[in-house]
């Protein structure tokens, strides 16, 4: 069986869960469900990062012991699992030991290759992002990305990954692999940035500083700096250096990301494994950002979603779908209450909710019979085999990662549908072979559109696969019961 993996980066558990990452994860998950329906063997990583100086402030702020507060907000991250409906299958915490052993053996495999050095620096340094700042890269003496922070002066002595040594390589494999970083316009600035030269970056920090990191190997005075810790993640969840059957079956794979972490997903982390002698990703997806109502998402100001609540307010589906259709994949997009119910109401509702009950409803006050294929599952994931146009419509956007332009297909096949019902009213039809022809060729494309909807939506597509399939006809069923609790 193919493999297929796909990863999202690791959020800080310095805060709840926002609608920004609920948009990464989401994302993610729809191309791992797909892939899944395509009959892929799919593993799905996220997890949590849980090794930065911020988080131990927010962790003093609170008065509690910094692994508490880890495990607290790391669980609030784990339960997205349930509350938006994923189907990750792996859960990564920067603080597990096995995940810590794997950073200990990828370090040596760097430092083998004689690109771990140590040495005392000064350094500007925003603890929002995690990472060092040149003059060039602040706007009156702020990062733009955390503007209420202070940047902080750092002077000590640490080890340094040699990420200089890697400019050509990396320059080599953007030319060679085009498509390795999406969208284009994210490669054409990573090549920017690299093109300007590069700087050996700190991958370490004194103990005393972060007590709870991992030990760098052999000096017990320095734990290993969070974004080298971190990034190893994405193969310390597949066993690696342990399992190396399941790291070959399963890496390279897929990682997706915010464009604030274009530096460290498409040019740090292919570095360090070149470094390590491993493959580089097969490639980075790099989604927009989400804003609310025009406003940058900012936990520190307070302009911010928490997707647990949102949901207790509307189905997971109706979150997937906003989130997936509303917002474009790879640009900036902005959430508001009204946009996400206006959707709601037009594509779900009046859409694919109204024609589903005139289809289902015809049917049974006919009595005629509708003869439609059999649904294949694997264990409860509907396969997509399917060897028609609308399909292939389907694949070849899933293929070039455009989701919301999936859907837009999906949403031009519903209109279709209900256009050809209408136009051929077989409510007025006195002869039953026409009649059942008309409602045969509607729960057809009805079935098809649920098929392709799986990913998206998987609560409502299974309930109209239920529905269609095998004759199994209902009356009266809410597709769409919950807009607000």
């Amino acid at each position: 069986m193919n493999k297929f993996y796909i990863t999202t980066t690791l959020p800080y558990v310095n805060s709840d869960p926002h609608i920004g990452f609920a948009k990464e994860i989401i994302n993610a998950d729809i191309i791992a469900r797909y892939k899944r329906q395509r009959g892929f063997d799919v593993f799905f990583n996220t997890g949590t990062d849980e090794h930065g100086k911020k988080i131990k402030q927010k962790a003093d702020e609170t008065g509690v012991d910094v692994i508490d507060y880890c495990n607290k907000y790391s669980q609030k991250f784990s339960d997205l699992h349930e509350v938006l409906n994923l189907s990750f299958n792996s859960f990564t915490r920067t603080t597990n030991s096995d995940h810590a052993k794997s950073v200990a053996s990828f370090w040596s495999k760097c430092l083998e290759n004689g690109d771990i050095y140590k040495k005392k620096y000064k350094v500007k340094y925003c603890v929002g992002c995690e990472m060092e700042k040149t003059d060039s890269e602040l706007e009156k003496g702020k990062c733009p990305l955390h503007p209420s922070l202070q940047v902080e002066n750092i002077e000590e002595e640490n080890y340094f990954f040699k990420f200089s040594n890697y400019q050509e390589k990396l320059l080599q494999l953007y030319k060679e692999n085009p498509d390795f970083v999406r969208p284009k316009g994210k490669l054409n600035e990573i090549n920017s940035f690299i093109k300007k030269g590069l700087n050996d970056f700190s991958i370490s920090r004194l103990r005393e500083k972060m007590p709870w990191g991992i030990t760098v190997p052999g000096d017990d005075s320095q734990v290993i700096y969070v974004w080298f810790d971190a990034l190893v993640n994405y193969i310390s969840c597949l066993g690696w250096p342990d399992n190396l059957e399941k790291f070959n079956d399963f890496w390279p794979g897929m990682q997706v990301c915010g464009k604030d972490n274009l530096r460290q997903q498409t040019a740090m982390w292919p570095a360090m494994l070149m470094s390590a002698g491993l493959p580089v990703p097969k490639g980075v997806l790099v989604f927009g950002f989400l804003t609310i109502n025009g406003q940058k998402i900012s936990k520190s100001s307070g302009n911010t979603i928490n997707p647990v609540e949102l949901a207790d307010k509307y189905h997971p589906d109706v979150i997937r779908y906003f989130l997936a259709k509303e917002i474009s994949t790879f640009e900036d997009g902005d959430f508001s209450y009204e946009k996400l119910e206006k959707l709601y109401s037009s594509d779900l509702v009046n859409g694919l909710g109204n024609l589903v009950a005139r289809v289902s409803n015809l049917i049974e006050k006919s009595g005629l019979r509708v003869n439609l294929k059999e649904v294949n599952y694997k264990e409860d994931i509907p396969l997509l085999e399917e060897d028609n146009d609308f399909f292939q419509e389907i694949d070849k956007k899933m293929n070039d990662y455009k989701i919301n332009e999936v859907l837009s297909s999906i949403v031009s096949k519903i209109k279709e549908t209900d256009e050809f019902l209408s136009l051929k009213a077989p409510w007025k039809m006195t002869e039953e072979n026409e009649k059942q022809g008309v409602l045969q060729k509607s729960s057809e494309n009805i079935l098809d559109i649920a098929l392709a909807l799986y990913p998206f939506i998987p609560g409502a597509a299974d309930k109209i696969i239920s529905k269609f399939k095998d004759e199994k006809i209902k009356k009266g069923e809410i597709l769409f019961p919950r807009l607000i609790n």
